[in-house]
């Protein structure tokens, strides 16, 4: 498939695209700074943008057939959701449908799968401004026409891709340890191309 992954030079991003890759799909990354692209393959392209702007994402996307999507924005901001928001309208203009966006456990129905340390200090206070911008995020996906999938990952970790991670568990789930690897994270958004299974759902993801 031609497949295009926003933040791509990020924790995630890179592992997206390095499995992309592996699995014999032509990867557009999309990036403001092409230095930062470490990889290189013969089916790996470039493209320089800022996805703040609609018409950097809209050039992107034309031709692609699906689009990856692990925006992030540090602590502050508010990336995720104007560049989602970007994203969409670019598809939706080029007639792109499918689209698979990484945000984090504990958005929506999920907040209940968190324990104290999580609901109340990381997402409560110290990233409380990164939570607003997920939901936001969210937001604006599920009221979108296109197929998508929102992935929820519990608390990145620099672990090997094992496939033995849990998905699409309950709300009500208390027995996840809120943490998973980057390299499971990747796995798991790149098998969503050729699975239906959480069309316009929700998946969280954790060990």
């Amino acid at each position: 498939m031609n497949v295009i992954v926003f933040g791509a030079t990020g924790t995630t991003g890179k592992e997206v695209v390095a499995q992309a890759l592996e699995q014999g799909h032509t990867v557009t990354a999309f990036v403001r700074n092409p230095a930062k692209v470490e990889q290189t393959h013969p089916n790996l392209k470039v493209a320089q943008g800022d996805v703040l702007n609609p018409d950097d994402v809209a050039t992107a996307v034309q031709g692609q057939d699906a689009v990856l999507s692990s925006l992030g924005a540090g602590p502050n901001g508010t990336v995720r959701s104007q560049g989602t928001q970007n994203i969409i309208e670019a598809m939706q203009q080029a007639n792109v449908r499918r689209l698979i966006s990484q945000s984090t456990l504990g958005v929506g129905d999920s907040r209940s799968n968190l324990n104290a340390y999580w609901k109340y200090l990381m997402f409560g206070l110290l990233l409380r401004r990164a939570y607003a911008d997920h939901n936001r995020q969210e937001t604006f996906i599920r009221q979108s026409n296109l197929d998508w999938t929102i992935v929820r990952p519990g608390a990145l970790t620099n672990g090997d891709r094992t496939g033995t991670y849990r998905h699409g568990f309950a709300a009500t789930d208390k027995a996840i340890t809120l943490k998973i690897s980057v390299a499971d994270v990747a796995e798991f958004m790149l098998s969503q191309l050729t699975d239906d299974t959480y069309l316009r759902a929700t998946p969280g993801l954790s060990n």
